[in-house]
């Protein structure tokens, strides 16, 4: 038995007794890994500074250094995290529906934990807590792999939470990290089928398609994000500049920061000018069509593809014909991620949000708000880019599945 099968049958066994704690008792195990968080602070802080070195000696750009970076602000804001998410509400138990049958059956359709849940990410070591407090406070087991540039520092946070249940009288593995970090290690999780209930992986194309091509268990993708705003003719000036810069520059390493901006030919050489020379003063490298260059007096080199996740400050511009266009350029290049008009016309908003095929669409707004904190949910464990069971910021009712709960009085079926 490898060791990965070993840890994943150690960590489902774990689970089982998560899935048995009360909401008071999932709370205590919360505060107690804040706590313990803390207390590690230091060892935590080093881990990452050691982390940051190598990948900075390996050529690893800025965007993706500011990912894996968990300074002193990040590092408090993930504790606080954990805090937060102890005063959420426990979906756990709640009876979504409740029914009388003719013959008596009394019938409750109860939220439940899904089990033990497999997350395979890359880069962002907070990723290793946002995770693990979701899924402990919705009674999961977690099973997690990280990306070998955040080794220390994922080894150094599972520690800490491992040493937290085991001071509640749990096994340390109802936080597991894989410290395996070969390529073979993603296919044998994503082949545990009757061990692992549910995977989700977070990082870029090549590693969803992998968890894709071997998965034998359910997997709910958090996919890459090539978000769109599109600038309609109706635009006010000023509010379209304020979120498209906002959309590509405020965070551009996230998955939710603006890739792609597409623009209203109807009303291209009025607006894209300022939206060009906006963009370019915070450093942002311009792609386009002719149709762009033409509309901002700017020579644009073309993009590679309509596809590309830049995830730095990059950015693709196109001229569309209205809505329309816009949301044939969606389905043709999008990720179904998060995608913005901009436009004072309610007409032409409505058109685009009911025709978006996107997890979140937004009027008037930065793409960068979809995020579970954002949406009221606490954190997340990820942007779901599918649409059967979860979609969109994932928070805890989404690690939840349910079960029927059905009261006879000595019925019998005829």
């Amino acid at each position: 038995m490898s060791a990965v099968v070993d840890l994943a049958r150690k960590a489902r066994k774990a689970s089982r007794r998560l899935a048995l704690l009360s909401t008071p008792e999932k709370n205590d195990l919360l505060l107690a890994m804040a706590d313990q968080l803390e207390l590690r602070k230091k060892e935590i802080r080093a881990a990452n500074q050691e982390d940051l070195a190598a990948a900075q000696a390996a050529g690893i750009s800025g965007a993706l250094l500011d990912r894996l970076d968990l300074n002193e602000k990040r590092f408090g804001e993930m504790v606080l995290g954990v805090r937060q998410v102890v005063k959420l509400g426990d979906p756990v138990g709640e009876v979504i529906r409740k029914w009388k049958q003719p013959n008596g059956l009394e019938i409750e359709k109860i939220r439940v934990p899904i089990g033990l849940i497999g997350i395979i990410y890359e880069s962002r070591p907070n990723v290793t807590v946002d995770s693990a407090v979701l899924c402990l406070k919705t009674g999961n087991g977690v099973l997690l792999r990280g990306g070998r540039e955040a080794r220390k520092s994922n080894r150094a946070l599972a520690m800490a939470l491992g040493e937290a249940a085991v001071k509640k009288g749990l096994p340390a593995e109802v936080v597991a990290l894989v410290e395996d970090e070969s390529r073979e290690s993603i296919p044998e999780m994503c082949r545990l089928e009757g061990v692992i209930d549910l995977l989700i992986p977070r990082g870029g194309h090549g590693l969803i398609q992998t968890v894709l091509e071997h998965a034998r268990v359910p997997v709910i993708k958090h996919s890459h994000g090539v978000c769109h705003v599109f600038v309609h003719q109706a635009a006010d000036p000023a509010m379209a500049e304020a979120i498209v810069v906002n959309a590509k520059c405020q965070r551009p390493a996230t998955c939710n920061a603006a890739e792609t901006l597409l623009v209203d030919r109807a009303g291209a050489e009025k607006i894209l000018p300022r939206l060009v020379r906006a963009l370019k003063a915070k450093g942002v490298k311009l792609y386009g069509d002719e149709a762009a260059s033409r509309a901002s007096g700017e020579k644009l080199a073309p993009p590679a593809n309509w596809e590309t996740e830049y995830l730095d400050l990059s950015m693709s511009i196109r001229v569309v014909d209205g809505v329309k266009g816009a949301l044939e350029h969606l389905e043709q290049h999008g990720s179904h991620h998060s995608d913005a008009i901009v436009t004072g016309d309610r007409a032409a908003a409505e058109e685009f949000l009911r025709g978006a095929d996107s997890a979140a669409v937004y009027w008037n707004a930065s793409t960068r708000f979809t995020d579970g904190a954002e949406f009221g949910f606490g954190a997340e464990i990820g942007i779901s880019t599918d649409k059967i069971h979860a979609r969109g910021p994932m928070g805890l009712e989404e690690l939840t599945s349910y079960k029927y709960v059905v009261t006879g009085h000595g019925q019998l079926r005829e």
